[in-house]
């Protein structure tokens, strides 16, 4: 079986191709701030960044013959995990339906699809996007009524590294009590009960700890002030909550190296800054270990923050205590896709519908 991943990021698109379990072409695709600029709105990058994909696809002599294609999934209805086929309906809702999220994973489906159907035989799908929610019923609840919690949270990637470090102890992943900590330009944090992440956060914007690129949860009061000053517009206040947050407003820059970097050259604002970000993570993974009771198999550590040896080791430090640590280094989303793929086209896993 020919899979063709496609998975968009900020300013990167990446790109693999996968023959069965084997990949024959990985690329990165960067996008600089001048090329994005003129779009206003990220789906308006849809034919961009198509072209781009099939132009890669010929300077490596692959032809346009695949048996799926499938797209990181966006930021559309709350759904359960799994594997989706694309529709119509899932269309309309990336297009339409997600003003409030504008994030650049909205383009894996509409690229994927438009792809696919230009190729005999050839199905399109998405995997375990960003708004699965599997939450429990006391988890929804805030303490408002007009808004209760969602989670928006690096689901491919946290439920492809359970599943593989479930395997590497010859267990299922249904089996485990897990924390997942997906830290990258959001960091997301998870607890997944018997295969099911029955809690977890709003890594997008609204929730959790600040991150490289994210404010987290915030004083609530402070921000309604800040909504009415007059200083900001509405597009303003919410790049200050995602993209211009975090470490970004802190310190002018979301490169985790580049701060560790000024710290050993003996900044020590950046210090304070690093440190206050890894001791809410810190909080988030205690939290929910009281959602799981204290019953904790162990706790991953993942995302491109889990290569840093003082980032692991902070963390060691402050959350030891409760269950072992493992890093998975990086992301595992390409591979995750095209496997997600894989198993439906061999019957072994069902292509859910979207509704």
């Amino acid at each position: 079986m020919k899979i063709l991943v496609i998975n968009p990021g900020s300013t990167s698109t990446k790109i693999a191709v996968y023959e069965d379990e084997k990949p024959i072409l990985l690329r990165n695709i960067t996008h600089t701030t001048e090329q994005l600029a003129s779009y206003d709105a990220i789906t308006e990058q849809q034919d961009f960044r198509r072209q781009l994909v099939l132009d890669e696809l010929q300077r490596s002599d692959i032809p346009l013959a695949f048996d799926a294609v499938i797209g990181r999934g966006g930021l559309v209805k709350p759904i359960s995990g799994g594997v989706y086929e694309i529709n119509r309906q899932m269309l309309d809702d990336t297009l339409h339906g997600c003003v409030m999220h504008n994030h650049a994973c909205n383009l894996g489906c509409l690229i994927a699809y438009e792809i696919a159907s230009t190729i005999e035989e050839c199905r399109a799908f998405i995997a375990d996007p960003g708004v699965v929610d599997e939450l429990s019923p006391l988890a929804r609840i805030s303490g408002s009524p007009l808004m209760p919690r969602i989670c928006i949270w690096h689901a491919l990637n946290q439920r492809a590294i359970a599943r593989r470090y479930a395997r590497g102890i010859g267990k299922d992943y249904e089996d485990l009590n897990l924390i997942v900590c997906h830290m990258g330009g959001g960091i997301s944090i998870a607890a997944h009960e018997h295969g099911r992440a029955i809690d977890a956060n709003n890594a997008l914007d609204g929730e959790g700890p600040f991150s490289p690129e994210r404010a987290g949860t915030l004083p609530a009061a402070d921000l309604i002030r800040l909504c009415y000053s007059g200083k900001y517009t509405e597009k303003q206040l919410l790049k200050r909550i995602a993209g211009q947050a975090g470490l970004t407003a802190h310190l002018g820059t979301n490169n985790v190296r580049e701060v560790l970097q000024r710290i050993k050259e003996g900044d020590e604002h950046a210090q304070l800054l690093i440190d206050a970000m890894l001791y809410h993570t810190a909080k988030g993974i205690a939290a929910e270990a009281a959602v799981l009771c204290g019953q904790i198999d162990a706790i991953l550590l993942t995302g491109g923050m889990a290569h840093s040896d003082y980032v692991v080791s902070e963390l060691r430090r402050r959350i030891g205590f409760l269950a072992p640590v493992y890093t998975f280094p990086g992301e595992n989303e390409m591979e995750a896709l095209a496997f997600n793929a894989l198993a439906v086209l061999q019957g072994r896993q069902q292509a859910k519908v979207y509704k």
